[in-house]
């Protein structure tokens, strides 16, 4: 859907005086504010103007002129922290917020050029599949204003999908990126755990989360990438990378290939559990896009991931334990929502958590307190991370054999809006094919594969630990095959 110049063009465009910084940061604005679709929770129109208008004087300037993302919009997902921005997790508890700090992705940003023009709509604090949970307002799918547009990272997606932005960032915890991805019809990408920072992403499922770049296309989404893979030393979670600077992700062939993938020798693994249950429409596209890499040279084999089935359960279970612990820390006393008249300890604490909070957030606070909590610890938590260390043991195995694994990223096409929220189960039940990649850790990316009554599918690509240059090269040679 997205009719914007990529990066890429944009950067290029700016540098040789043809692309006026200043005019692109004014019609994106003037499109956001004429919108219906709620992307946005906070704008950051003045800084960001002030910014294009010091891009359009300082060009001239050969250091300058030199970073890599100069005078691109990016929006960022409201859960990552930016310095003198309001940031809100899409929470009441965390109604004014502003951090004092940027997080090390924004900084990286920010010394490559990149302009912030504000805060995306998510599900609140991430936990949710549609971008319905948010206290500002569901996000709407710009295919069909009827739509949600995934979650938790909804804005980001229908931002990019609607030209509201040119790139944006998103965090991706059991699909986050990959699911608004797919359902708005751009490329999302989930990297390793531990290759980029989470310093300042306000954390919900520590062992699981990762910040990742969402695009119109491959190209942008591995120069984005390629900036946001740097070492920072004050993440413990990070893998110790030998790198000092970021891998360069958009290498040649993304500016040098002829058009066309060539995937002769590569062998792609189809795990029948993830094709298993989607609906007609999705499988159809996800095997079309399938047999396009096979006309490219590739081979593929139809193989059973037996743990698969006990992804799902060992997930929430996980990611609820550590939301439990993670959301402790909000208490109203330092920042955020305040209540006009204090009482006890005990009680002004609970009122401030109960009113600050939506009912997602507070049901999974409760689930994981009870997954935590003596007697059930081991029945539960516990038994979630035994099966969570089979599962990825079967996806090490499977990528031992295949270079990489094919599957689709959701199994229907976006849903209407209120028709799951209700119903917490059948939110649950959506991400089957996404959450297992978080809990094995590997790169996946989702890339846009076909339509089914208007609305886009999304093909997701799942590679080894730390392989996401081939990942990428992959999904671009497939890109590059449809167009």
């Amino acid at each position: 859907m997205a009719n914007m110049q990529t990066a890429i063009e944009t950067v290029e465009g700016i540098k040789n005086g043809d692309i006026s910084c200043e005019e692109l940061l004014s019609q994106i604005y003037d499109r956001i504010e004429q919108s219906q679709l709620n992307c946005f929770i906070t704008l950051n129109k003045d800084d960001a103007i002030a910014q294009a208008i010091e891009v359009d004087k300082r060009i001239a300037e050969e250091d300058y002129s030199q970073k890599k993302l100069l005078g691109v919009p990016i929006a960022i997902k409201d859960s990552i922290t930016t310095k003198g921005i309001q940031t809100t997790c899409a929470s009441n508890i965390l109604t004014g917020y502003v951090p004092p700090y940027d997080a090390t992705v924004i900084a990286a940003l920010k010394r490559e050029g990149a302009i912030i023009i504000g805060k995306t709509n998510m599900d609140e604090f991430s936990m949710g599949t549609s971008t319905e949970t948010s206290y500002y307002g569901a996000t709407k799918n710009p295919y069909d204003l009827s739509r949600v547009p995934g979650g938790s990272s909804g804005g980001s997606a229908a931002a990019i999908s609607a030209d509201e932005t040119v790139l944006a960032l998103g965090s991706d915890t059991g699909g986050s990126i990959r699911c608004p991805a797919s359902f708005c019809g751009i490329v999302g990408l989930k990297s390793t755990y531990g290759l980029v920072s989470r310093h300042g992403l306000i954390a919900y499922a520590n062992s699981l989360e990762q910040i990742g770049p969402m695009a119109s296309n491959v190209t942008d989404t591995a120069l984005l990438l390629e900036v946001l893979a740097i070492k920072d030393e004050r993440d413990s979670t990070q893998a110790k990378l030998n790198n000092n600077a970021s891998t360069n992700y958009s290498c040649s062939w993304l500016h040098d290939r002829d058009g066309r993938g060539d995937f002769k020798g590569m062998k792609i693994g189809i795990p029948k559990e993830f094709i298993e249950g989607v609906s007609p429409e999705v499988e159809k596209a996800v095997w079309g896009a399938i047999h396009k890499f096979e006309e490219l040279g590739a081979t593929y084999v139809e193989f059973s991931m037996q743990n698969m089935k006990y992804a799902l359960a060992s997930y929430y279970i996980i990611a609820m334990s550590e939301a439990s612990s993670n959301l402790a820390r909000f208490d109203g006393l330092r920042y955020g929502l305040r209540l006009e008249k204090d009482e006890d300890w005990h009680t002004t604490f609970s009122r401030i958590r109960g009113e600050g909070f939506g009912e997602e957030v507070k049901r999974r606070i409760i689930l994981g307190t009870y997954a935590l909590s003596a007697g059930y610890y081991g029945k539960y938590y516990l038994k979630a991370l035994k099966l969570r260390t089979l599962i990825k043991a079967e996806f090490d195995t499977a990528l031992k054999t295949y270079d990489m694994l094919a599957m689709p990223t959701m199994p229907f096409t976006a849903f209407k809006l209120g028709e799951r929220i209700k119903d917490p189960l059948s939110l649950y039940l959506a991400d089957v094919n996404t959450v297992p990649i978080n809990l094995a850790g590997v790169p996946s990316i989702s890339v846009p594969c076909g339509f089914s009554n208007g609305l886009p599918i999304g093909l997701q690509l799942v590679g080894k630990l730390f392989d996401e240059d081939k990942v990428l090269w992959a999904a671009f040679g497939y890109e590059q095959a449809i167009v």
